[in-house]
């Protein structure tokens, strides 16, 4: 019997978009009889356990990245935290080292883990920032950043090469000697023909403090919607938790089937402009309203993106109106780009 050839999973605890973009990873690996490990740390590893129990997990240094309460704190913050942060790279470097040796690894998959590499094996880098926004320094955080991709083997980028694409500037370079492939509209969600439920889906994520002070913001505001709502906090707890109040149903998380029935069955979505959401919603087709979590850069510069071209409107998270939901039917929604990519031809890395 053949031995299966053991892929390392490597997404970073930043929020959850990491971790579930594996998601449709892991099922390929799974289908063309490869055995993925799952690394990672928090609720991105939690998360993917719930989804694949059956699997083996290990756990990685933490980043321990938290976002400051105020926007113009947020480049500050990650300045005073970056020490801590290259120190939990530098330990994940050689955690990977050893799991690569102690676990027997054929290849590794980091999702924006940045020590996440080996040289012993095939590594793959996944992000969308091939340029990393942080205002007037990001010809500076861009150049370091792709210096680091350059250390893996290939770069995948989820998106499509050319125009229309979803990531804009952020996910391609003018020039550059990266080794890159795009990978398509990666999401763990398919379209589903169902009947509609609910008129709004309110999905939070990412870090606290700012998930927890926008879940208060919202859960306050929406008590005046008209029509039926699905509000899911986005937090990995070990018992699904469900709070009926009035119109509103109150999850605090749900697992992939789950969400894709919800995404399916709800007319339009409210949420973070986060990449990963961008990805899913454009996989379904959806209507949304966003609310970028400030002082990030990058959720900035997409929801601006997509407001210009009239696809999906925004504001900033303390001006946000239960009245701007109206403003969604004048816009298209995402789902004009339109890209498959068979995730096992590029496997054949391994």
């Amino acid at each position: 019997m053949v031995k299966r050839k053991r892929i390392l999973i490597a997404p970073l605890n930043w929020g959850l978009g990491h971790a579930t973009r594996c998601i449709p990873i892991i099922r390929s690996l799974l289908e063309n009889n490869f055995e993925p490990i799952i690394a990672s740390d928090g609720e991105a590893l939690k998360l993917l356990q719930k989804e694949f129990p059956q699997l083996q997990t290990v756990e990685l240094p933490s980043y321990k990245i938290k976002y400051a309460e105020k926007a113009k704190h947020f480049k500050l913050k990650m300045l005073w935290d970056s020490p801590k942060i290259l120190k939990a790279i530098s330990k994940e470097k050689k955690h990977t080292k050893a799991l690569v040796k102690e676990l027997e690894v054929d290849g590794i998959i980091s999702d924006n883990r940045l020590g996440g590499y080996s040289k012993k094996v095939p590594s793959v880098f996944i992000t969308h920032q091939l340029n990393v926004l942080t205002g007037n320094t990001t010809w500076f955080s861009s150049k370091v950043h792709q210096k680091i991709i350059k250390k893996f083997t290939e770069c995948w980028v989820p998106d499509v090469e050319g125009e229309p694409n979803l990531s804009g500037r952020l996910g391609h370079l003018k020039g550059g000697e990266l080794p890159i492939k795009y990978i398509g509209v990666l999401s763990r969600l398919v379209p589903q023909d169902l009947p509609i439920k609910y008129r709004l889906m309110v999905l939070i994520s990412g870090p606290e403090p700012q998930r927890s002070m926008l879940a208060d913001h919202l859960l306050s505001e929406i008590k005046e919607f008209k029509g039926k709502v699905l509000f899911v906090r986005g937090k990995i707890e070990e018992r699904q938790e469900v709070v009926l109040r009035d119109h509103i149903e109150i999850y605090n998380y749900m697992s992939s089937a789950e969400l894709e029935h919800s995404f399916n069955q709800s007319e339009m979505v409210l949420s973070r402009s986060g990449y990963t959401t961008v990805l899913d919603l454009a996989k379904l087709k959806k209507k949304a309203f966003f609310i970028p979590t400030p002082g990030q850069y990058e959720q900035e510069y997409l929801a601006e993106r997509l407001q210009e071209e009239s696809l999906v409107p925004y504001c900033k998270q303390e001006e946000f109106k239960i009245e701007m939901l109206e403003n969604v039917k004048d816009y298209k929604g995402l789902g004009g780009i339109e890209s498959t990519v068979d995730l096992s031809s590029l496997f054949e890395l391994f």
